[in-house]
């Protein structure tokens, strides 16, 4: 479901066009369109040239530990554990290469996408801009391969990623009605500019600590997130409209659920007992796992610019805080049992282990259901207050429907149940009368309190 957006009310109640400050027409559309592709067409070429070169990174050792993190390449000995495991140096570096082309034609593609269907707005040409170039301004992505294969492309690389990375933030800052919330957001993208630039220039391959210190750029990092979030925050309770806090929600939601992922990635990885073979595959699986569920940011971005089916994300908020808070208390509480049980059964059974693990297994399949009933009650109860209010009320009048025979109680209490759920500003209820009489039913009428809200 979709809805119109052309104006809506803060929550100060003051109507707020939601598109007219950021649409382009005339000659300021054509030259938006005209820079877009002027920038990008080159970028994406810069990209699928650099593919070749990292196929041929990836089968060769690394050994300045610099490079090997830029370039995404093995060392020596990362290379002679992964033969060990069956994986040929050519076999490694065609997945990865074929793997990396499919995440950047996603995030291409999306981007790619909203400059078709919106490119007459100016934000969304700026979400579309970032989404292309993002693949330009990662560490480990191919086109660092290129740099260092061929340095003569350090200058353009070092171009695009710096109009990439200013983009990314910039967009963050803006979205998603195109103002700078508060206003003095504006030192802060000043900042931003100043990050992209030291973080690419002279060189896209050069470390960003060699240009400032390190704890200054651990800094700068954190104000630039912690502003970013602020800035959401206030901008959802005091500027937004209904549908603006839509759109946000969907960036939210897939920003935070990448960040989910990669957290559970860090914490499993904790977990697995370290070996060099494991390292290896290990690292392989988590970066690739971590990759697909980034792909929720552009995915979520782009369900969010084009306005497709924004009204879904509630339940889809509901779900992942069902399931996800399900999945950690299930995890959480099933090695909890594996390791207690094992301490109990220490010395009674041969096989603890596999004892442990049956019995741990049957205890998380009977509290399943259990805990994800309290669990979707809890939540809403908390966050859908109303919504769950509702749902109480209509419950209570299914029962009462199914006990009432008097017609005049029954419309007393339907009356009621509209009030109660949808807040009206007013309600008539007409009943037709039965074919072989005559006369014509009156309409039954009530009135909501004075203090209710206009429905």
């Amino acid at each position: 479901m979709d809805r119109s957006d052309t104006e809506g009310t803060s929550t100060s109640g003051a109507v707020i066009s939601n598109a007219a400050n950021t649409r382009l027409s005339g000659s300021w559309l054509i030259v938006a369109r005209i820079v877009w592709l002027v920038l990008v067409i080159p970028s994406l070429g810069l990209l699928v040239a650099s593919f070749p070169a990292y196929y041929q990174q990836l089968q060769r050792a690394c050994v300045d530990p610099v490079t090997c993190f830029i370039a995404g390449a093995l060392n020596a000995q990362e290379l002679h554990a992964l033969a060990s495991i069956g994986f040929s140096a050519s076999g490694y570096a065609a997945l990865v290469t074929i793997f990396f082309a499919l995440i950047a034609a996603i995030w291409c593609a999306v981007g790619l996408l909203i400059f078709w269907r919106k490119s007459d707005d100016w934000l969304a040409l700026l979400a579309a801009f970032f989404l292309v170039m993002f693949n330009l301004t990662n560490s480990g992505n191919p086109p660092y391969a290129l740099v260092l294969a061929y340095p003569v492309f350090a200058l353009p690389l070092s171009i695009a990623g710096f109009l990439g990375l200013t983009s990314l933030f910039a967009f963050f800052l803006l979205f998603p009605n195109g103002r700078l919330v508060p206003r003095w957001m504006g030192l802060i993208l000043l900042l931003a500019i100043i990050n992209a630039f030291f973080g690419n220039f002279p060189s896209p391959t050069s470390n960003f600590q060699t240009n400032w210190p390190g704890w200054l750029n651990l800094l700068v990092q954190g104000v630039l997130l912690i502003t970013i979030i602020y800035s959401q925050i206030v901008r959802y309770r005091r500027v937004s409209t209904p549908v603006q806090r839509q759109q946000t929600k969907w960036v939210v939601l897939g920003v935070t659920m990448s960040l989910g992922v990669l957290i559970g990635i860090l914490v499993i990885g904790l977990l697995i007992p370290s070996t060099n073979n494991n390292e290896i595959l290990g690292g392989v699986i988590a970066t690739f796992l971590f990759n697909c569920a980034f792909l929720l940011i552009p995915l979520s971005i782009g369900f969010s610019i084009l306005r497709y089916r924004l009204y879904d994300i509630d339940v889809l908020i509901n779900r992942t805080l069902v399931y996800g808070s399900l999945t950690a208390l299930l995890a959480l509480l099933y090695f909890g049992l594996i390791f207690a049980l094992q301490s109990l059964f220490q010395g009674l059974f041969h096989q603890q282990n596999a004892v442990a693990i049956v019995i741990s297994t049957l205890v998380i399949a009977a509290l399943f259901q259990p805990l994800r009933h309290r669990l979707q009650r809890f939540i809403d109860r908390r966050f859908y207050r109303s919504k769950y209010d509702a749902a109480k009320t209509l419950e209570a009048f299914s029962a009462t429907l199914r006990n009432e025979v008097d017609l005049g109680q029954l419309r007393e209490h339907l009356l009621n149940v509209v009030q109660e759920t949808m807040q009206p500003a007013h309600v008539s209820l007409w009943l037709r009368s039965p074919e072989h009489d005559g006369t014509h039913q009156a309409p039954w009428r009530a009135n909501p309190p004075v203090d209710s809200k206009e429905g």
